[in-house]
C-alpha cells in the first residue's frame, strides 16, 4: 500500500486525537521503530517515563502491519499491562487513525489457556481434592461457593476471560475450571470445542494488524516452537528488563509431594492400582527426603535424594507406559482423563529428568541450577531452572523475525550491553563499526545491511552470519528536567544495613523525612519484614496515616495512597515496579538498602558463581545488574508527569561510599544529588507547604 501516509504523519494525528503535544524522544522513537522494520534489523529503545513509548511503538508496527498484510505482535510484560494496551492505547488510536487509513486498525488479545474458562473442566468443578487445603472444611465451603458462582457466570460471559471476572475467585476455585494447553484435549473431540472461550480468542487474533500478549506467554510460544501465536514477522516487547526472568519462570520446573500426588491420582483412573501407587509412594519417598535435606541451592546431590528422583521418574514412565498409545475414538470424558494425566505425568518425568542429567557436567560446566524451597505452611518443592535463557532467546525469538525491545530502564551503569548480552544479543552495530574503522577496516554502512546480504544480493533479515543478532541500540531520553524536578539523597553519615531489620537510626531518619514531607511517601523496602517492621514502629510516633502492603490488595492501597495526600504507603518488590501515582501524593521515595539479591538466592548466586568460573566478575554481572535494574525501576516512581517534583532518599551509604555506587548512580536519571539531610529535608517542606513548587538544588 504505497499510498499510506508515512510514521510521522500518522504519529501527528495521534498524539493530536489523544489530546497531546508533538515529544522530540517520542518522534525518534517512532522513526527508528520505523526504520528498523522496514530494514529487518533489531532494535533496543530506551524511552524514559513521559516519553509516550505506546504510541511510539504502536504508530509505525499498525502502519507496518496495513502495508505488509501481516502481524505485529505486542509482547508486555504481565497481563494488566496487556489490558492496558487492549482496553485503552489501541482503541484509542485505532479511532484516531481510521480516518488516514483504508480502514480502521484492528487488534486482539491473547494470553494463556489457563486464563479462559473451560467449559468441560467446568462439569467436573470441586469434585477433585488434588491440594492438601481440601482437607480443611472452610476451604472446601469456599471452594464449593467460588465454583457455583463460576456456573453462573459461564452463562453470563462472552470471553471466558478470569480478568472479566469481578469480584475475582481463588487461585484454588480457578484452577477447577481451566487447563493448560498440555492438557486440553483438543476442540476436535471436545464436547465443547464449538464454546471453548480459548479457541474463539485464538481464532480473534487471525487477521488482525496487531495482537498482544505476554512474555509468559511468549516464552511458551517460543518453547514450543510458535504454535500458539499468529505467523507474524515483526514484534515488539515492551517492558523489556522483565524478559529474562519472565523466560526463566516458564523454564522451570518444580517437583512435590503435591504434584507427584496429584499425578498418581490422575493416572489411578486409567491403569492397574499397583502402577499409579507405585508413584504415590514416591511422592512419599520425595517428601521424606526433602525434609532431611538442606534448604537452597544443591551443587551436589546426595544417593537418597538422587535414588528419590530417579525412582519418581520411573514411576511416571511406567504409568505413561501404562496408559498407552491412544485407542483412537475415546469418549470425551475419556479423552480429557487421558490428556489431564498425561500432562502431569510429564511434567513429572521431565523434571525429574532434568534435576538428575543437571549434575552431570562438572560444577563449572552445567547450565542449570537445582534447589530445594522450604517456607513454613508449604510443602518443600524441588526446582530446577537454566541458568541463562540467551541461547533460547537467540534461536527462538531473534533467529528469523524483527525484534524491537523497549523500556523506561534498558542502561545499566550507562550501557546497553548488560541486558543485551542476557538476552542472547551480540555487540550493538555502532560499536562493531567502531571496532572496524579503528583496525581499518570499511565504516558501518548507511542503510544498516551490512553483514546480512547473502551471495545472491538477498538480504537475510537480523540473523547474523556469526550466529549472532544485528542490532541497534537508542537512548532518547525523557521529556523530565531530572535534576530540576528531583533530588537524590543519600544518606552517608547512617551506617551500613544490617541483617538484623532496620537500626533505630534508619526509622528516626525516615520519619524525620516523612514528617518534613507532610506524609506523601512510598517506602520501597528490601524485604516485607523491613516494611512491617517501618510500618508498625512508625504508626506510633508519627501522626501521618501508613499503609502496608498486605493489609489490602496492592489496587485499593494505591487508590488510598493517591486519594489521601498526608498517607505513606510502605511495602516491597511489587510496588518497586507497579505504583504509578503523579501528582501530590507522591514527593519522597525512601528506599531503604540497594536492593541486591540475597545472598541465599539460588538462581542469582548460581548464576554470579558461574560468570565467575568464566572468568567474569560474577559480582557486576548479576548482583550488582540486578539492583541497579531495581534502583531504576524503585526511583522512577517518583516522577510521572513533568509536573512532579521531590526527592528519592537512599538511606544505604554504599550508593556513595563503594566501589559499585558509580555504576549503581549510572544507571539512574541524572537527578541532583546531595547528603546533606538538611537539604533534603527542606526541600520536602517547601512542597508540601505549596510555597516553591521546584526543590532547589541546595
Amino acid at each position: 500500500m504505497a499510498d499510506l501516509p508515512d510514521v510521522p504523519t500518522l504519529l501527528d494525528a495521534a498524539v493530536t486525537a489523544l489530546g497531546g503535544s508533538r515529544r522530540e524522544g517520542q518522534t525518534a522513537m517512532a522513526d527508528a521503530v520505523a526504520s528498523a522494520v522496514d530494514q529487518r534489523e533489531h532494535l533496543v529503545v530506551q524511552a524514559g517515563t513521559g516519553t509516550g513509548k505506546s504510541l511510539a511503538y504502536l504508530v509505525p508496527a499498525v502502519r507496518h502491519a496495513m502495508d505488509q498484510k501481516s502481524t505485529v505482535v505486542v509482547s508486555t510484560a504481565t497481563i494488566a499491562l496487556q489490558n492496558q494496551l487492549i482496553d485503552r492505547d489501541l482503541p484509542r488510536l485505532a479511532g484516531a487513525l481510521s480516518s488516514l487509513l483504508p480502514r480502521e486498525p484492528a487488534f486482539a488479545v491473547l494470553k494463556g489457556r489457563r486464563n479462559y474458562l473451560c467449559r468441560n473442566r467446568l462439569q467436573t468443578a470441586g469434585e477433585e481434592a488434588e491440594d492438601t487445603e481440601l482437607f480443611d472444611p472452610r476451604q472446601l465451603s469456599s471452594l464449593g461457593r467460588q465454583v457455583a458462582r463460576l456456573h453462573e457466570w459461564a452463562e453470563e460471559t462472552v470471553t471466558g476471560d478470569r480478568d472479566e471476572l469481578v469480584p475475582g475467585v481463588s487461585d484454588l476455585a480457578w484452577r477447577q475450571v481451566s487447563v493448560g494447553a498440555n492438557e486440553c484435549m483438543g476442540a476436535r473431540i471436545c464436547p465443547f470445542g464449538q464454546e471453548c472461550f480459548a479457541e474463539f480468542a485464538r481464532e480473534a487474533t487471525q487477521g488482525v494488524d496487531v495482537v498482544v500478549t505476554n512474555h509468559a506467554m511468549l516464552s511458551i510460544d517460543m518453547s514450543q516452537g510458535r504454535h500458539i501465536l499468529p505467523e507474524h514477522n515483526t514484534i515488539v516487547i515492551d517492558e523489556a528488563h522483565e524478559l529474562v526472568d519472565r523466560a526463566t519462570s516458564v523454564a522451570t520446573g518444580s517437583l512435590s509431594e503435591r504434584v507427584v500426588n496429584s499425578a498418581a491420582k490422575r493416572a489411578a483412573r486409567l491403569v492397574e492400582p499397583g502402577i499409579s501407587e507405585r508413584l504415590t509412594e514416591c511422592a512419599d519417598g520425595l517428601a521424606l527426603m526433602f525434609t532431611e535435606s538442606p534448604d537452597g541451592r544443591l551443587d551436589h546431590i546426595d544417593e537418597a535424594l538422587a535414588n528419590a528422583v530417579a525412582a519418581t521418574r520411573d514411576a511416571a514412565s511406567g504409568c505413561v507406559t501404562a496408559i498407552g498409545p491412544s485407542p483412537g475414538e475415546l469418549d470425551p470424558d475419556g479423552a480429557s482423563d487421558r490428556r489431564l494425566a498425561l500432562a502431569a505425568l510429564g511434567e513429572v518425568h521431565d523434571t525429574a529428568v532434568r534435576v538428575l542429567e543437571s549434575y552431570e557436567p562438572a560444577l563449572r560446566d552445567r547450565t542449570e541450577v537445582v534447589w530445594l524451597t522450604k517456607s513454613p505452611g508449604r510443602q518443600p518443592t524441588l526446582n530446577v531452572a537454566p541458568l541463562a535463557v540467551g541461547g533460547l532467546l537467540r534461536e527462538k525469538l531473534f533467529g528469523d523475525r524483527t525484534v524491537v525491545l523497549t523500556s523506561a530502564t534498558l542502561t545499566l551503569g550507562g550501557s546497553f550491553t548488560s541486558l543485551a548480552h542476557q538476552w542472547g544479543l551480540g555487540r550493538e552495530v555502532a560499536q562493531e563499526a567502531a571496532e572496524r574503522a579503528a583496525a581499518g577496516g570499511p565504516g558501518d554502512d548507511p542503510d544498516g545491511t551490512s553483514g546480512t546480504a547473502g551471495p545472491d544480493g538477498d538480504d537475510d533479515g537480523p540473523h547474523r552470519a556469526a550466529g549472532e543478532p544485528r542490532w541497534r541500540a537508542l537512548d532518547v531520553g525523557s521529556p523530565f528536567e531530572h535534576a530540576r524536578s528531583g533530588i537524590l539523597y543519600v544518606a552517608t553519615h547512617l551506617p551500613p544495613p544490617g541483617r538484623d531489620g532496620l537500626a533505630p537510626s534508619y526509622l528516626d531518619e525516615i520519619a524525620e523525612l516523612i514528617e518534613a514531607a507532610d506524609g506523601r511517601t512510598l517506602g520501597l523496602f528490601s524485604s516485607m519484614r523491613a516494611a512491617q517492621q517501618a510500618s508498625d514502629e512508625l504508626r506510633d510516633r508519627l501522626d501521618q496515616p501508613i499503609l502496608c502492603q498486605g493489609e489490602d490488595s496492592t489496587g485499593q492501597l494505591v487508590r488510598r495512597f493517591t486519594e489521601d495526600e498526608r498517607a505513606c504507603l510502605f511495602g516491597t518488590l511489587s510496588l518497586w515496579q507497579g505504583v504509578d501515582v503523579p501528582g501530590p501524593s507522591l514527593s519522597l521515595v525512601v528506599v531503604d538498602r540497594i536492593p541486591f539479591p540475597r545472598p541465599d538466592d539460588p538462581l542469582a548466586s548460581a548464576r554470579q558463581r558461574a560468570v565467575a568460573a568464566h572468568g567474569g566478575n560474577g559480582f557486576l554481572s548479576v548482583a550488582a545488574t540486578h539492583a541497579a535494574l531495581l534502583l531504576a525501576q524503585g526511583t522512577g516512581r517518583l516522577l510521572r508527569s513533568t509536573e512532579d517534583r521531590g526527592v528519592i532518599a537512599v538511606l544505604d551509604p554504599r550508593l556513595a561510599t563503594a566501589r559499585y555506587g558509580g555504576f549503581l548512580r549510572a544507571s539512574l536519571p541524572p537527578y541532583w544529588g546531595t547528603t546533606d539531610p538538611e537539604v533534603a529535608r527542606s526541600a520536602l517542606r517547601r512542597l508540601s507547604q505549596q510555597a516553591d513548587p521546584a526543590p532547589a538544588a541546595g
